[in-house]
Parts: structure tokens; C-alpha cells; sequence
């Protein structure tokens, strides 16, 4: 940069940045967004990188699935322990009364010894030794629980329930469980007794669904990755799974990674909404100093001089708006900490992020100069002749190739940028590419809606105001295209939310109760199976009844490779699985290819597949699997692909094997029941008196959970687009503020031509609401098409559209554009029309 444009830019900003605030308000925002964002994300994973043995409750965890650990792996484990700890943890049915007065509540049960916690302080109300809460008085020994299941059951400190056949007191509430974060999604609210507490419950018999952990304490200076090594070769094919404190919550650190990485994305959605307020501000003030860069060209200024000197000031505003957002961004989340730890089941500290920050910095930087480059190019080639005859907005024609190229090269940075960033490039270029296509569309829509309202304006003889709101819309100075864009992506991301919740709500509260079983009954055992069944069929109320045994396997080997490493991050590979067995191929049962076995099939083990986890695992008829059940490994061959329909809440194995394969392996059975919603207590009060061992799933209150964690997930998506919203208003306002000069000589020629103040008011009123309705539609269009793919391909759920969520849309993109519209329409309808006429002389 030259010191003759250092010198320009200097005087040329003397006169202040009036004209940059919105330029200013939409950086900031756009920006703050992001860096706030990023810093709670950022908060949360270093709060679960820091507090990793906390959250696992030690340094290193061995699970075990359906089983306890034998002798001579405890010793393995604590000849290279400091500490130990075993935990057992399963589902069962916490029971209050007897009878037909009996309260019944699902929970997950954690049975826990003397050395638990490891790490960390399980938090009671009243606060009490752990001891002291689970160990015997009166004869009973005690248990904790959550406030919910208390208040479910109607317990008080020192009431009793039964677990099982076992009765406990209940002692206290728990507040803060150090470990809680590791469990993963429960189906039901916790409670913690003292695991010897459990002999005697049948909770615990051979084949029932359970986890053991084997949680310990390390020597100071263990390498984790050594031992990680030694604990998987010696325990190979014993079914462990290790993990330790340098991912203790692989799972919440999964979903936190991701859905951060959206709702950052998301942001950036509203930063290029702001964008084009940038754009807008950039032009309007590129317009204001025409005559400026017309002297400068007289006097023999180049036009890369002349675009030397609005960068410089550009440059300036922009790394003041950076600053401003990268302040709130930061300080914002820290305020907020309170709010942010409260929502969290581990304790989180909101601290300086200096990369979220750079991130955000990075976004702001590369959108503000993408979006400035093309006004300011396009007014640089203009030549000074043409500035000084022509004041008005039509002469300027396009940019350079040198500014067409930079514009593009911006674009490919800043989408490296963000597939690079994110973690999840497929979302990110996903959403790239969707907010490009939107921002695409949404001004081919203002540029057709400028020309169909010139077309009908034409038309509208005896509706003067009607006739002069539709030719603003369509004239050359009209606010449509800045109207539409801004706001139409903000809306366009409420009206996908807004469809994606009210369409699952709708499957839930309609389609699935019509498939869906009333409950989903575990740890059926082999001799309880029958006598349930024949109970069942008895009971009028009971329309269907299907059951099927069940085991735990985890898929080790495909093709003779490593599972993870032929199925990648694939849910199916990433643990262990449930899996039955059968003989003859079960009632309902659609083979997509290949078949089934024959019945008394006693041969090598064969394996029928789920048929779209097999299709995105790339498996074939013919390939091999080897499943780990119970610490033995089964070998197996695939032939035959089924169609598994995981929606419908129903019995759906990924794997099912032949009957001799496991039938000698220990065991338990499943169920589902359908009965009608009334029939329900009874079903439940029929089957857990004489069976208390079982475990009764209620489906519709587990879809509740499912729905309300969907609710939360649409919530804070709203929120990160209620950003994009803001950013759009200011923008609007912006359109508004610069169309206030032309608004003034509209008035002034109507009220000549004997319009009253009424009809003007009506007439500006009427413009900025059919472009706010204009921009609600496209805006609807987009979301609901954008809901439509999400639900029918992603969640492969029925579309069906939702009329109110709609409405509010189209609703708040008139509402928004009035409101606008009418703040900068008083002072043009109170100015002189003399004046006005003599000023454009």
C-alpha cells in the first residue's frame, strides 16, 4: 500500500463512520456469534479433557458385558493398581407398595463397594458419608436416588421399596454423581445401593443385561497407552472393553464435538446473512462517494489507487468490528458460565479460547472482505466521465477479472476454511453448500420479484397506493434483494427447525402409537418365558405379543480384518450389539437376499444381517464375521440380508445367528407387549408381582425422553439462528435507513399529486410488508424442503407439513419488514414536499 493512499484513507475517514453501522453491527454480531459458540464449546471439552478420571471415576475402566470379572483377572488388575473399584450396573423396576396400589418407575441401578468413589464426591441431600447412606440400619441396607425417581414413587427419607425380591431405605437425593457423564443415554433415572445389597434380588441371573466395571487408580506417571496394549492382548476374546481418562466420555465428547461444530456452522449461516448487509453498507457508501472517487480520477488517480484507499478504510472497520465481536464473544459465554455449568452433569469453567476466537476472527475476516470486494469493484472501474454524469445507481457496471478472481479465491478459503475447522467435513460442506444454494436462490427470487411487481404495477389502475407500493418494489432504487436475503435465511433455518420438531412430534404423538408396542419387557428368564406369554394371551386387553431370546456379542473380526477397521466410526462395529438366535425363520421376517437356514440347521455358524447396516458396512453375501459372546469368539458366515426396521420400537436384531450357534449360551429373553394406553398399569401390575426380577420399558415415556432431548437439540439451533434473525433485522434496518432519502421524494411527488399523510403511510406500509411476506414464503419454501430431505432420507420418518409453524414464519418475515419499513417512514412523511422538489434540482 502506497503512502499517498495511507494519506487519503486517513482524511477520508475524518468525517466519522456514520454510514458503518450497520457495515459494524452486522460484523459484530456475525462474529460474536461464532466466538461464542466456540468458547462454550471449547469450555466443555476441556472440561471433560481435565476432568477425565473424574468422569470415568478413575484412571483406566475394564468393562465387562454380562458378566463379573473372574478371580484371575482381578488379580491381573490389581497387581498393576493402586486402587480397585467394581461396579455392576443394569436396569430393573423400583417398586412402592403391593398390590394394585403398588407404584412402579423404571431405573438404572448402580451397584457399587466400599471404595466408591475412586475419584471424585457423590453429592447427597442430606449430605452424608457414602457409607453411611448405602450401609445397613434396621436391618436394611440404604440406597440413594435421583429427585425425580423420589418424587415419582412418593418417597421420603427413611420410606422403604423394593428392588427385585430385596427391600431397601431410601436415604437421600442424589444431587451431583461424579461419574455420570460415562452412562451414556439412560432410559431411567439412577439409583445407587451397595452392590453386596443385591444377593438375594434375582436382578442379577445368568444371561441378564448387565455391566461390570472394573474402575482403578494408577500409579503417578502410568503409561496409559502401554497398558492399554497389555490389557487388550491379555484379555483378547474375554469380551473387555478398556477405556481411561483420556477420553472418559467418548460418547458426550462425540456429541458435543459435532452438534458444536454445527451450531458454529450455523453461526456462519448468520455471518453471511450479515454479509450482505456488509455488501449493502459497503455500496451505499460506495455511492455516497462518487464524486469523491470522480475528483480523485480527475486528477489522475488509478483505479488501483483509488481501491488502495477504500480497502485501507475498509481494512480499518473491519478489524474494529472484529475486535468489538471477538470481545462479546469472549465475554459473553463467561457471564453466562453459571447457566452454562447448570446444564451440564460435570463441572464446567468457561476460560479464554484463544483458537475458538482466531476461528471466529478467521470467519468474520474472510466474509467481510467477500462481501466488500464486489461493490468496491465494481465502482473502481467506472470511469470519472461516467461518475460525474450519471449520480444514479445504474451506471455501474461489473468489477475486474482481478476482483471476479479474488472474490472467488475468497470463496474456496473460506469453505477450506470451514470443512477444515469443523471436524465433520461432510456437514461442513453440507452446509456450505446450503447456504450458498440458499443465498443463490434467495436473489434470483428478489430479482423475480422485482419484475413481477413491475409487471402487476402496470396493471393496478383505480389502487394508486396499491400501484405506487409495487413500482418501489420493482424500481431501481427498490429494498427487495437486501430484504429478502437478510432475512431470508434467518427464516428459512426456523422454518426447517420449526418442521423437523413439529414432524417428529407428530410421528410420535400419531404414527408410532399405531406400531409401536405399549412395553418393552428384558431379562426374561428362559423358565419365565412361557407362563408370561400364556398369562398374556389371556389378558383381551393384550392385542399382540412378540418375544425373542437375547444375547450381548460384539462383532471382533469382518473378512478376517479388524472390525473398526473395516466399519470405521459405524455404530454397529463401535460396541457390543444385541443378537438372538433362531431356528426356523420368525413369523413377519422379509429375507431381501440370500437364505435362510434350514430348520435343525447344526452346521457351521451362519449369520442373517440386517440388510441397510450391512449395505452402508459394505458387506456381501459370503463375507465372515467373527462375534465375541461372553468372551467366546463364534465364527461366522453371512447368508442372508433382512429387513430391520429400527422405527417402530418393536424386536429388531442386526445379527441373528442359528439356534445351535448360542443356543447353549446363557441367556435371557425379550418382549414386546401391544395393548392400548388404559391397559397398561394393569399389564404391568399383572406381569412384575409374580415376576420382580423383570425389567418393564415403557415406549411411549421413552419416546417422551427421545422427544423432549429432540426439543432441546431444535431449542439451541433456534437459538443460534435467532443470531442469523438478529443480524437480518440489522440489515433490514440498514435497507431502510438508506432508502429514507427516497422515501422523502416519493412522499413529497404523492402528496403534490394530493395523496393524504394516511395513504402514503399505507402505501410505504403495504411495500414493506408484501416484501417481508415475499421473503417468508421463499424462506418457508426453503426450510420446509430442507425438513422434507432431513426427515424422509436422514430420519426416515413420514413428511407431513405443519400449518401453524408455517404461518409464524410468513407472519414474522411481514412483521419484521413493517416494523423496519415504518421506523425510518415518519421522518419522509413529515418532510416539506418543497423542499424535497428543490433538492433534487
Amino acid at each position: 500500500m502506497s503512502a499517498l493512499a495511507w494519506r487519503i484513507a486517513r482524511r477520508e475517514l475524518r468525517g466519522g463512520i456514520r454510514g458503518f453501522r450497520v457495515f459494524l453491527l452486522c460484523l459484530i454480531l456475525g462474529t460474536g456469534a461464532i466466538a461464542a459458540l466456540g468458547t462454550v464449546r471449547n469450555a466443555i471439552e476441556q472440561a471433560l479433557d481435565a476432568q477425565g478420571a473424574v468422569l470415568l471415576g478413575g484412571d483406566a475402566q475394564l468393562e465387562f458385558t454380562y458378566r463379573f470379572p473372574t478371580a484371575e483377572e482381578r488379580d491381573w488388575v490389581e497387581a498393576r493398581a493402586d486402587r480397585v473399584s467394581e461396579i455392576v450396573d443394569f436396569r430393573s423396576m423400583a417398586v412402592v407398595g403391593a398390590g394394585a396400589e403398588a407404584e412402579r418407575a423404571l431405573t438404572q441401578v448402580k451397584g457399587v463397594d466400599d471404595a466408591y468413589p475412586l475419584i471424585g464426591t457423590l453429592e447427597l441431600d442430606p449430605p452424608m458419608p457414602v457409607a453411611a447412606a448405602l450401609g445397613l440400619e434396621n436391618g436394611l441396607p440404604g440406597a440413594v436416588l435421583e429427585g425425580v425417581l423420589a418424587d415419582r414413587l412418593g418417597l421420603k427419607p427413611g420410606d422403604t421399596f423394593q428392588l427385585g425380591r430385596n427391600s431397601f431405605t431410601y436415604r437421600a437425593r442424589i444431587l451431583r454423581e461424579p461419574d455420570s457423564a460415562t452412562g451414556g443415554f439412560s432410559l431411567g433415572p439412577r439409583l445407587i445401593l451397595h452392590r453386596d445389597a443385591l444377593e438375594g434380588a434375582g436382578l442379577l441371573e445368568a444371561g441378564s443385561i448387565f455391566e461390570t466395571n472394573l474402575r482403578l487408580t494408577l500409579p503417578e506417571g502410568a503409561d496409559l497407552a502401554a497398558l492399554k496394549r497389555e490389557a487388550v492382548a491379555h484379555f483378547e476374546g474375554a469380551g473387555m472393553r478398556w477405556s481411561d481418562r483420556r477420553r472418559a466420555a467418548p460418547g458426550v465428547e462425540r456429541f458435543v464435538e459435532r452438534m458444536g461444530s454445527f451450531l458454529v456452522l450455523v453461526g456462519l449461516a448468520g455471518l453471511a446473512v450479515g454479509g450482505v448487509g456488509i455488501s449493502a453498507a459497503t455500496r451505499a457508501w460506495m455511492e455516497r462517494k462518487t464524486e469523491t472517487i470522480a475528483t480523485l480520477k480527475a486528477l489522475g488517480a488509478t483505479s488501483g489507487l483509488i481501491r488502495q484507499v477504500f480497502l485501507l478504510q475498509l481494512a480499518g472497520l473491519v478489524a474494529l468490528g472484529l475486535v468489538i465481536g471477538l470481545t462479546l464473544g469472549a465475554l459473553l459465554p463467561k457471564l453466562a458460565e453459571g447457566i452454562i455449568a447448570a446444564q451440564m452433569p460435570f463441572a464446567v469453567t468457561v476460560g479464554f479460547a484463544p483458537g475458538a476466537l482466531a476461528e471466529a476472527a478467521l470467519y468474520g475476516a474472510l466474509v467481510a472482505a467477500l462481501f466488500t470486494l464486489w461493490p468496491l469493484g465494481r465502482m473502481a472501474e467506472v470511469r470519472a466521465a461516467a461518475l460525474f454524469r450519471d449520480i444514479g445507481p445504474g451506471r455501474r457496471g461489473w468489477p475486474g477479472r482481478g476482483t471476479a478472481l479474488a472474490i472467488a479465491v475468497l470463496a474456496l478459503v473460506l469453505v477450506g476454511v470451514a470443512v477444515g475447522l469443523s471436524g465433520v467435513p461432510t456437514l461442513a460442506l453440507a452446509t456450505m453448500a446450503g447456504i450458498a444454494a440458499s443465498l443463490a436462490g434467495l436473489a434470483l427470487v428478489a430479482a423475480g420479484v422485482r419484475r413481477l411487481a413491475r409487471r402487476l404495477a402496470s396493471g393496478m389502475k383505480g389502487r394508486p397506493m396499491l400501484r405506487a407500493a409495487l413500482s418501489a418494489i420493482g424500481g431501481p432504487q427498490s429494498e427487495a434483494g437486501a430484504v429478502i436475503l437478510s432475512l431470508g435465511l434467518g427464516l428459512s433455518v426456523l422454518a426447517a427447525v420449526g418442521q423437523i420438531d413439529a414432524g417428529l412430534r407428530n410421528a410420535i404423538a400419531t404414527e408410532l402409537p399405531q406400531v409401536a408396542p405399549a412395553y418393552f419387557v428384558v431379562d426374561i428368564q428362559p423358565d419365565q418365558i412361557d407362563p408370561i406369554k400364556a398369562m398374556l394371551a389371556a389378558n383381551p386387553a393384550v392385542t399382540r405379543v412378540d418375544s425373542a431370546p437375547m444375547l450381548r456379542g460384539v462383532i471382533t473380526e469382518i473378512n478376517g480384518r479388524p472390525a473398526r477397521e473395516v466399519g470405521g466410526d459405524h455404530w454397529v462395529v463401535r460396541g457390543d450389539r444385541g443378537i438372538s438366535y433362531a431356528d426356523a425363520l420368525p413369523s413377519g421376517t422379509k429375507i431381501t437376499a440370500g437364505t435362510w437356514w434350514p430348520e435343525g440347521y447344526t452346521g457351521p455358524a451362519q449369520v442373517s444381517m440386517a440388510a441397510k447396516e450391512a449395505e452402508e458396512l459394505g458387506l456381501k453375501l459370503g463375507d465372515t464375521m467373527v462375534v465375541n459372546v461372553l468372551g467366546r469368539d463364534i465364527p461366522a458366515t453371512i447368508t442372508s440380508f433382512r429387513e430391520v426396521n429400527f422405527g417402530t420400537a418393536g424386536i429388531g436384531f442386526v445379527l441373528v445367528l442359528n439356534a445351535s450357534a448360542l443356543q447353549g449360551a446363557p441367556h435371557t429373553h425379550i418382549a414386546t407387549i401391544y395393548a392400548p394406553p388404559e391397559a397398561e398399569a394393569g399389564i404391568l401390575r399383572d406381569i412384575a408381582g409374580p415376576y420382580p426380577n423383570i425389567t418393564a420399558i415403557g415406549v411411549r415415556e421413552t419416546i417422551g425422553q427421545v422427544s423432549e432431548a429432540m426439543g432441546a437439540i431444535a431449542r439451541a439451533t433456534a437459538i443460534a439462528a435467532a443470531a442469523t434473525l438478529v443480524t437480518g433485522f440489522i440489515v433490514l434496518i440498514g435497507a431502510a435507513a438508506a432508502g429514507e432519502r427516497q422515501r422523502a421524494w416519493e412522499a413529497a411527488i404523492l402528496k403534490v399529486l394530493g395523496a393524504t399523510r394516511g395513504a402514503i403511510l399505507w402505501s410505504f406500509a403495504l411495500r414493506a410488508g408484501l416484501m417481508g411476506a415475499a421473503a417468508g414464503l421463499v424462506a418457508l419454501a426453503i426450510g420446509t424442503a430442507a425438513c422434507w430431505a432431513v426427515l424422509v432420507y436422514v430420519m426416515e420418518t413420514p413428511f407431513h407439513f405443519a400449518p401453524i409453524p408455517a404461518l409464524g414464519i410468513v407472519l414474522g418475515g411481514i412483521l419484521a419488514t413493517t416494523l423496519a419499513g415504518m421506523l425510518f417512514a415518519l421522518r419522509p412523511l413529515n418532510a416539506p414536499p418543497m423542499g424535497q422538489l428543490r433538492a433534487r434540482d
